[in-house]
């Protein structure tokens, strides 16, 4: 029998509290088991939320892994359900309990990417030997040093956002010191779930139609009667219309449903949803968490830009981004300052355009 005191402190699948899976598996004990491994570098990301934001910033964990082979990584978020569990070790959702943790953890590297004050708190009181990102000084969240400072003034300055060139995960990797080199989102599909999606035609191009944006800018939404002509359009062209969305859409694509014949299979938990949007050849969005999903999941995509900078966004290749053929004047506004929003100047035709391209790619 090994001594009571001896384990590998340094083994990612030691517990502490609790019998560690290999020996659940094998019996074996600290110094006679084939499943050692040691953690090289104990790494904590602290991005919070939205959900979107959470998403497109998994692109940093496969560079980690690249840097820091044998690397055990530490994600805080409001969002944990929609982090891979099979690509991050210890997911943690923001609440006390996990800031007590914390506040007792060392990390080699620690890198907070919100500019709440509760995250930039949690850095400046987590002990870490190299820290990015922002930090809590004089009762204001700051950059931590000079390589955050861009992404710190585009959300200071209307103009200097205007002028930027670099897509959201550049920025974030800038942050860090590291060079973005395209490296994909991570994301579940949750095919390993059972669903099933009988009433789907797959010997029909699937065409999934995010018609929500959300109540914080209201301004990003196409009407009505340009997702009815779009709808009328795919019908025409052989394509199979699916309505995509939440609760909060549900009326409408109801509606949508009785007014195009539109495939509409109703809402449902984040998981599902993913899984439903996975079958989907190609997904029309406006900016949204839905676009982040689409693009987690590496599908074709056509989206509808109007008040963000479109260098923002990183299509990697699969897709188009469309503007209304009207300059905006609303930058990251949710009420128009014209009356009206200027999707109204976003034709279905050209949307149809789009999606035919990404259909023929094949």
């Amino acid at each position: 029998m090994n001594k009571p005191d001896f384990y590998h402190a340094d083994c990612r699948h030691l517990r502490g509290d609790l019998p560690c899976k290999p020996h659940k598996k094998t019996g074996a004990h600290c110094g006679q088991c084939a499943d050692y491994d040691p953690v090289t570098q104990r790494i904590l990301i602290i991005k919070l939320g939205a959900l979107g934001d959470v998403i497109r910033t998994t692109p940093l964990v496969t560079k980690m892994r690249e840097l820091y082979p044998g690397c055990k990584i530490t994600w805080l978020t409001l969002s944990p359900a929609i982090l891979p569990s099979s690509e991050i070790e210890e997911i943690l959702p923001f609440d006390l309990k996990s800031i007590v943790y914390l506040e007792g953890c060392h990390f080699d590297v620690a890198i907070n990417l919100d500019k709440d004050k509760e995250a930039g708190s949690l850095l400046k009181r987590i002990s870490a030997d190299q820290k990015f990102g922002f930090i809590l000084e004089n009762n204001v969240v700051q950059p931590i040093d000079p390589k955050a400072f861009h992404k710190y003034h585009t959300g200071l300055f209307d103009d200097v956002s205007k002028s930027n060139t670099l897509s959201y995960c550049q920025e974030i990797f800038a942050i860090c010191g590291l060079e973005y080199a395209g490296e994909k989102y991570l994301l579940d599909n949750h095919g390993d779930q059972g669903y099933t999606w009988p009433s789907l035609k797959i010997d029909q191009p699937i065409i999934g139609l995010n018609t929500g944006v959300g109540a914080r800018w209201p301004t990003r939404l196409w009407d009505n009667e340009n997702w009815v002509v779009l709808c009328q359009q795919l019908v025409a062209a052989g394509y199979q219309p699916l309505l995509l969305g939440g609760e909060q859409e549900h009326p409408n694509n109801v509606e949508l449903q009785k007014l195009t014949g539109a495939m509409y299979l109703g809402h449902f938990s984040l998981q599902q949803y993913i899984n439903l949007m996975d079958q989907c050849d190609v997904v029309v969005t406006q900016v949204s968490m839905s676009m982040h999903l689409a693009l987690g999941l590496q599908k074709k995509i056509v989206l509808m830009n109007n008040i963000f900078n479109k260098h923002e966004f990183d299509l990697f290749g699969n897709g188009f981004l469309v503007e209304p053929e009207h300059d905006c004047t609303c930058f990251y506004a949710g009420v128009c300052s014209q009356g009206k929003s200027c999707m109204q100047y976003l034709k279905p035709a050209t949307v149809m355009d789009r999606i035919k391209k990404l259909v023929e790619k094949d």
